[in-house]
């Protein structure tokens, strides 16, 4: 008999990390993870870990054959900056993975007669906001608007909300007595920053390395000018939007694809922050124009109301909490304990 499971891929990075500890809290969740890394030492009791690659198809069939998949949290992603460098890997990453996801999905709830949620994290990558005065102009972005992006990873992330919305919506809906579809869910996020784990790879990345860098004492370089601005969210504010969506009646939502977002800050009064917290810190600003010109096709933030709405939304870490509460004392602390 199949064991049933809770399965979330790209388990050991920043919010696989997060939402497996919050998972586990649990004691009914069964939880099967998947990475091609190993987890922390500190997470492998949490649940059953395997190291592989979503890309490999024998893998997977294997996986389904052991396991009864209740839930999907699928993390697993090539970010944005390497994703412009590796356009064809990330494709493959991030969209030719997910399709064979949703494709499991599928399988798995017309097998069982019920549905197998699907929850999906995209991102502020999605829109496409053509130059800085457009930008200016639309100040707080709803999920339908100025989805024209510019990165590969927007494109991948843009397409399997769209592909979601196909399984969930039409697909093997031909047949008079309809089988049941997934429970596609998607969340859209802003920047994130989390105070436990070292960012990579991400466009939005210089918020948490400048934190970590001046914890550390390491000058810091940041690849965009000081005026540049998008939203962010902390680390548990972002697993608790995922878990908030997941647990909402299906009957409540009016759309798959939600805005969630906490404060918008630009690059200088980030800086300004961590300098209040590590008066010593050396931060500068030396544009990267490629990442930066990514960064300025984002929205300045972005609409949420919808999932305020829906599902009662609403972050719990303003900017202030943020920083006093989470980020400052926890990376202090954090690299404290690295130099005993």
């Amino acid at each position: 008999m199949r064991k049933r499971v809770i399965f979330i891929t790209g388990a050991s990075g920043e919010v696989g990390q997060a939402l497996l500890k919050e998972l586990a809290q649990h004691a009914e969740n069964q939880i099967l993870t998947m990475d091609l890394h190993p987890l922390p030492p500190e997470l492998r009791s949490l649940s059953t870990h395997v190291e592989g690659d979503l890309l490999n198809l024998r893998l997977l069939a294997r996986l389904v054959s052991e396991y009864e998949i209740d839930a999907i949290y699928h993390l697993a992603a090539l970010l944005s900056t390497r994703a412009e460098i590796q356009p064809e890997e990330a494709h493959q990453v991030n969209v030719e993975a997910t399709l064979q996801l949703l494709k499991i999905a599928a399988e798995e709830s017309q097998w069982r007669k019920r549905s197998v949620q699907f929850i999906f994290p995209s991102s502020i990558a999605a829109y496409g906001l053509p130059d800085r005065e457009t930008k200016a102009h639309f100040q707080r972005v709803r999920e339908f608007e100025w989805n024209q992006p510019r990165t590969m990873y927007g494109c991948n992330k843009l397409y399997c909300e769209q592909l979601g919305s196909y399984f969930s919506r039409y697909y093997r809906q031909l047949a008079a007595e309809q089988p049941p579809t997934i429970d596609f869910r998607s969340v859209r996020f802003p920047g994130l920053i989390s105070a436990y784990t070292i960012p990579s790879g991400g466009t939005s990345d210089y918020a948490p390395e400048m934190l970590h860098a001046a914890a550390q004492g390491i000058p810091y370089a940041c690849f965009v000018r000081e005026d540049a601005r998008i939203p962010f969210m902390v680390m548990p504010d972002a697993v608790r939007a995922l878990l908030l969506l997941a647990r909402a009646p299906r009957a409540q939502l009016t759309r798959q694809v939600y805005n969630v977002t906490s404060f918008s800050l630009s690059a200088a009064q980030i800086r300004d922050r961590v300098l209040a917290a590590f008066p010593d810190a050396v931060i500068t600003f030396q544009p990267d124009l490629k990442r930066e010109a990514i960064v300025d096709s984002w929205p300045a933030d972005i609409d949420d109301s919808a999932a305020r709405m829906d599902w009662n939304w609403a972050p719990e870490y303003d900017a202030d909490r943020a920083f006093s509460d989470y980020l400052i004392p926890t990376i202090k602390q954090r690299y404290a304990q690295l130099q005993l």
